[in-house]
């Protein structure tokens, strides 16, 4: 690869040619290995050997020179990430921005002053990590992870970008993620925990909060948001061995405006404040005086949290194809929750949101009934007991119910990164897992009823593809067929809108947002 006078990689335009973005896809998917459950050392894919990566890289240096906001935790770290790179964009600094996962390009992981990567720097930069490590690993020290390869390829983006900050989310757990190669970060934060990868991490709230307080450094200030009680306690243990100064955020005030929706985001809100302002001021720069007070910020802090956006967490979308035609009528509420805090977080958001549209119907003396659909999937190595039961009462208890609940599997293949293609034999697509989901929901719908009351409510599998259908949920073969069915249900009846929640994966709202895109 060339280099330009400053020493960055420079593109060939027969490089570019030759090394297209779909062949950039393919070298990234043979990375990726799939986790065993029973692997809960948490060095599946040994993060000693970080170390080893930095030195092909040439990176120890580099990234020792990064002024770094790190942050960790179960929920909220990716909005908590996204509120402070806003916030030190509006105060005028080159930031980068390396978050997981994905939802419809691999570049939305790196971001630059708050924009996705371009392809053409995203294909110079991979190619020269690709071929370094490529030419230099071995048997005894193989490729790295995907994951790994990622958070490599995002410190040498912003190392010779030359960016002011660089803001980490932490991939899993903390201690052994491949971000916590950085030994000197500015600031670190620790949002809301809670169960989750517990296969990896380990089964109690203890063992997690451990493993995420990983990212602690000797003396680095840190803050974190309120806990519970078992997650607070290992907080400060931790925190006291290191000679951390931990301190424990408020929520900001409700009456500011925040570009993320929902109650909870103003905690997480609240801790990019208090990371932006640490930041700011350990790397000599004025922060107006900010530090404690939540009520009046600088005008940099509230354009940053008022602007930040992201994708997939409490996001409203339109479906293009309706809307065309009777607009409104069918929306698609999104929220990539898939741990049992973050269920309930999100049934709260979505049942506020139908109050407020139904209090706007009521203004526009609308006359059309609004159904409420659920659009669910999860991974298998989530229990959707765990998942169902916080997201069902909190809609019920917030007067929302379901009218029909859709199970279908994901359309991304967890062994590719770029956008993948629905397979032509859909019908045949295992369904097992769906299934079992549209069971527990069942379950949990007819309660004490029982099993008789449920075998009542079976109806026969339509011409469609339906796999099992109920008068409460279906279980579908594909996310375009489950489009189809909605697109389909609203055009039936002119006098019906359907407001569907997307959630249960952060896969699925981006396969959602990926067909609604096209």
């Amino acid at each position: 690869m060339q280099q330009g006078e400053d020493g960055r990689p420079k593109p060939s335009a027969a490089a570019a040619a030759s090394s297209s973005y779909d062949e950039a896809m393919e070298s990234l998917s043979s990375l990726i290995t799939k986790r065993s459950r029973a692997d809960k050392s948490n060095h599946g894919d040994r993060f000693e050997l970080m170390s080893d990566y930095l030195k092909i890289m040439d990176l120890e240096e580099p990234i020792s020179k990064l002024k770094v906001i790190h942050v960790a935790g179960t929920k909220g770290k990716g909005s908590t990430c996204v509120f402070s790179e806003s916030i030190l964009r509006n105060c005028g600094f080159h930031t980068g921005l390396f978050t997981s996962p994905h939802l419809i390009d691999v570049r939305e992981r790196f971001r630059l002053d708050g924009a996705d990567i371009s392809e053409e720097k995203f294909l110079t930069y991979f190619w020269w990590c690709w071929h370094r490590l490529k030419e230099r690993c071995s048997d005894d020290l193989p490729m790295p992870s995907y994951f790994r390869f990622l958070a490599l390829l995002a410190f040498k983006i912003f190392c010779e970008e030359q960016v002011d900050v660089a803001i980490l989310e932490v991939g899993l757990g903390g201690k052994f993620d491949a971000t916590n190669v950085v030994q000197r970060p500015v600031v670190c934060g620790i949002s809301s925990l809670g169960y989750d990868h517990m296969e990896i991490l380990g089964n109690t709230l203890g063992k997690i909060s451990g493993e995420k307080a990983g990212i602690f450094k000797q003396g680095v200030p840190a803050f974190t948001v309120p806990q519970l009680d078992e997650a607070m306690h290992v907080l400060k243990e931790k925190a006291s061995e290191l000679n951390v100064p931990l301190q424990v955020v408020s929520p900001l005030d409700k009456s500011l405006l925040l570009g993320l929706h929902g109650d909870h985001q103003y905690i997480n809100a609240a801790l990019s404040v208090a990371l932006c302002s640490t930041w700011l001021q350990r790397t000599g720069h004025t922060d107006n005086g900010y530090l404690e007070q939540t009520r009046y910020l600088p005008e940099p802090f509230l354009k940053g949290i008022l602007t930040a956006g992201l994708q997939g967490r409490a996001q409203i979308v339109p479906d293009p194809i309706i809307e065309s035609e009777r607009p409104g009528d069918l929306m698609f509420y999104l929220d990539g929750a898939h741990s049992p805090e973050s269920m309930e977080v999100c049934a709260k958001w979505f049942s506020i949101a139908m109050k407020e549209e139904n209090n706007k119907n009521l203004r526009r003396k609308s006359q059309k009934k609004s159904d409420q659909i659920l659009l669910f999937n999860c991974m298998s190595v989530r229990d959707p007991v765990l998942l169902l039961p916080p997201l069902m009462k909190t809609c019920v208890g917030h007067g929302v119910h379901f009218e029909k609940a859709l199970f279908v599997p994901n359309t991304s293949l967890y062994n590719k990164v770029g956008n993948s293609v629905l397979p032509s034999n859909a019908h045949q697509v295992d369904l097992s897992w769906q299934l079992n989901l549209q069971r527990t929901w069942e379950n949990l719908r007819h309660g004490e009823r029982g099993r008789d009351s449920i075998k009542a409510d079976i109806l026969k599998a339509k011409d469609n593809g339906e796999a099992c259908c109920y008068k409460s949920s279906t279980v579908l073969p594909s996310l375009p067929i489950a489009m189809k069915w909605l697109r389909e249900k609203v055009r039936q009846n002119e006098s019906t809108r359907l407001q569907v929640l997307v959630t249960g994966s952060l896969h699925l709202v981006g396969d959602v947002l990926r067909l609604i895109k096209k």
